[in-house]
């Protein structure tokens, strides 16, 4: 089904994005709401938009078998309930999403896309946890990292924009929003990323810590007498910038007080850039070298004060920004560097739209 019309359900943890793409990848209809009540969002898109041929579900963990976009039914399901421990905040909303949908169209073709499968290409040095051999006998504990739709897609757009076929390329490609990673796309392959077994490693996010000293949970586990359910919680909805800053995990919130010299808004930034500069070295590092740094997501896209911060810190790698293209809000795909620089700097609007429906149309035409 090459010309097929997609529905894309796109339940975060926080939203849900519906969209119809047309045969041309057109959006036919679109609506934005907050996570939580699937069913009855869904149920109103649907009254109003084009009939779709299929659809796609984006699905951030797909665990150590589903590595690759498959198309869904009661099988599928019940290995994704399996998975929901390991991306608590994320799995269940998609979950409701596909049952929501199914209920509403049990006959329509659906796919499931996974934020780990583009993260499937790591070589087992970047994968491998140096635990306990019992324990990864037992179980699958493996870096699986994540974001990978928008990663993906992020790296194509860039190569297209330095007109260089992505096999040529090495790419960091930086996903800045409430949630926050990099990967390391060498020749169109993700060679490492900064996170792992859960979407809680690696930078600092909105409400999540990112990485931290297992060291120091299992001090505070003791000495606070807290279970795993509630220190999983603390790490994944009361940590992060909006601990840091005391005011907020939005970036615009957190820059509005580094402005007002808020101190602790100021300490927040701080350790933001420190934990993006440093992972974006360490993804060079495992590439051996850079052609662009690509930003992408919400605060990618929409913080020029932070991607300006962050380049000033990896100027080392020979990147660098041109204030009037950085600043700018059009076009919303760009290359922000100066012509000739060692390494480019690029802005790619997200479009894990795009990523999932060509997913889709790939599983139906298999």
């Amino acid at each position: 089904m090459p010309t097929a019309t997609v529905l894309v359900v796109n339940a975060g943890s926080s939203s849900l994005k519906v969209r119809v793409l047309g045969p041309d990848d057109e959006v036919l209809a679109s609506c934005d709401a907050a996570a939580g009540h699937e069913a009855e969002v869904i149920a109103g898109f649907l009254d109003g938009a084009p009939e779709p041929d299929a659809a796609g579900h984006r699905v951030v963990h797909g665990g150590a078998d589903l590595t690759t976009a498959v198309r869904l039914d009661a099988a599928v399901e019940r290995r994704l309930d399996g998975l929901v421990e390991l991306a608590p905040l994320h799995n269940p909303p998609a979950l409701r999403g596909i049952r929501a949908l199914h209920e509403l169209r049990p006959h329509l073709p659906a796919v499931a896309c996974f934020d780990t499968a583009f993260h499937s290409t790591l070589p087992a040095e970047a994968f491998t946890y140096a635990v306990p051999a019992d324990w990864s006998e037992r179980w699958p504990l493996r870096r699986f990292g994540f974001h990978g739709l928008s990663h993906a897609y992020a790296s194509r757009r860039a190569a297209e924009l330095l007109r260089r076929p992505p096999e040529g390329l090495r790419l960091v490609t930086a996903h800045l929003g409430a949630g926050a990673s990099l990967a390391a796309v060498a020749q169109g392959r993700s060679v490492d990323t900064t996170m792992g077994f859960t979407p809680l490693e690696g930078l600092a996010m909105a409400t999540r810590s990112g990485s931290v000293d297992p060291g120091l949970l299992l001090w505070v586990q003791r000495h606070a007498g807290i279970d795993p359910a509630t220190a999983e919680r603390a790490l994944d909805r009361e940590a992060g910038l909006s601990a840091l800053s005391g005011r907020s995990g939005d970036m615009r919130e957190l820059l509005a007080g580094v402005d007002e010299r808020d101190e602790r808004c100021t300490l927040a930034l701080a350790v933001y850039l420190h934990k993006l500069a440093a992972g974006v070295a360490a993804m060079v590092a495992a590439m051996g070298g850079l052609d662009a740094l690509v930003f992408t997501g919400g605060v990618g896209e929409n913080a020029p004060r932070v991607r300006e911060a962050a380049v000033e810190r990896l100027r080392f790698l020979g990147l660098e920004v041109t204030g009037r293209t950085n600043t700018a809000k059009e076009p919303a795909d760009r290359v922000v560097s100066p012509a000739g620089s060692p390494a480019a700097v690029v802005v790619v609007a997200a479009r894990e739209d795009l990523a999932i429906a060509r997913e889709v149309r790939a599983v139906l035409e298999r």
